[in-house]
């Protein structure tokens, strides 16, 4: 077993994890070291892992089946569908197709009817300043509200729409089709127990359009004041990158945005893998006209890339 070092990063969330080398295979001792540490801090942090995508996929592989990126039919490793490629770099003398991607709050895949159980980010290049990913600790977001409001929300879905992705209209308007074809939108829960802590998380983001039996209207306000205490300063962590850093977070239990806060002329170079998560909610057609776990159908395309 690797003699691993856990180093708290934030208040709320956050660790840094030393002792490993990921080019190495890892016991199973180690991986559940990893995975108690994991549950413990939400996001680790595992500086200077210079990795291959094989490497990446292997150690992902411990924690579950990885998301083939179906939901997202773009710019996947053209050897390793399960790598999606998060870079402002040209593509073909194109603009990157995930240059902006994850600019506003959210869980990843939130959008699907299996929203990823958990990431693993691998910072390839970054900019001189800035490209920072806050994360944010949604058991404290849900256990820090009023006892009347947590009767209010239990019980309650919020249907998750990938047009509210910000940027997506960016993308070609081919793709952006293609996007919404195969991502319907979805009504979860808004509060979720996770399976591993048996902790209640709040699970809204500002990818969510209302909530079922709730107006656009009646559901904003409402909206707006859980996204807004979800992350107050006490329950974020910020992570400014280091090359090589492996950055991992459970879904079921925080989101996070990655700022704009850099030179984007720069390059910002990010590869993920995603941890495939447990069927939840159903394709929402309407009031009074509901899919229940859905099976989306996926096209697959793969982009190539540098």
């Amino acid at each position: 077993m690797a003699r691993l070092q856990v180093r708290r990063l934030g208040y709320a969330l956050g660790a840094e994890v030393t002792g490993l080398d990921l080019r190495q295979p890892q016991d199973e001792d180690t991986i559940a070291a990893i995975r108690d540490a994991w549950m413990e801090h939400l996001v680790l942090v595992l500086p200077g892992q210079d990795i291959s995508p094989e490497q990446h996929v292997a150690f992902s592989r411990h924690f579950g089946a990885l998301d083939p990126n179906d939901a997202t039919p773009y710019y996947r490793h053209p050897q390793h569908p399960e790598v999606l490629v998060v870079s402002n770099k040209p593509v073909n003398g194109k603009p990157s197709e995930t240059r902006n991607t994850g600019r506003n709050w959210h869980s990843d895949l939130s959008y699907t009817g299996r929203p990823a159980m958990g990431s693993l980010l691998l910072c390839k290049e970054r900019p001189d300043v800035g490209g920072d990913t806050m994360f944010a600790n949604m058991y404290m977001a849900y256990e820090t509200l009023s006892p009347r409001m947590r009767q209010f929300l239990d019980g309650l879905e919020a249907v998750h729409d990938v047009t509210l992705v910000k940027g997506i209209e960016q993308r070609s308007p081919e793709l952006v089709a293609e996007i919404k074809r195969i991502n319907p939108p979805i009504a979860h829960p808004v509060v979720r127990t996770h399976p591993e802590t048996g902790r209640s998380a709040l699970f809204v983001s500002q990818r969510v359009r209302h909530f079922v039996g709730l107006s656009d209207e009646e559901s904003e306000p409402i909206l707006r004041f859980l996204t807004r205490h979800a992350v107050r300063d006490e329950f974020v962590y910020r992570h400014r990158w280091t090359v090589n850093d492996l950055v991992m977070w459970d879904n079921r239990a925080t989101m996070h945005v990655a700022l704009a806060d850099f030179d984007q002329s720069k390059p910002r170079h990010m590869l993920r893998c995603s941890i495939q998560g447990e069927p939840l909610g159903y394709i929402y057609r309407g009031e009074g006209a509901t899919t229940a776990q859905p099976e989306a159908t996926h096209r697959t395309v793969v982009a190539s890339v540098s």
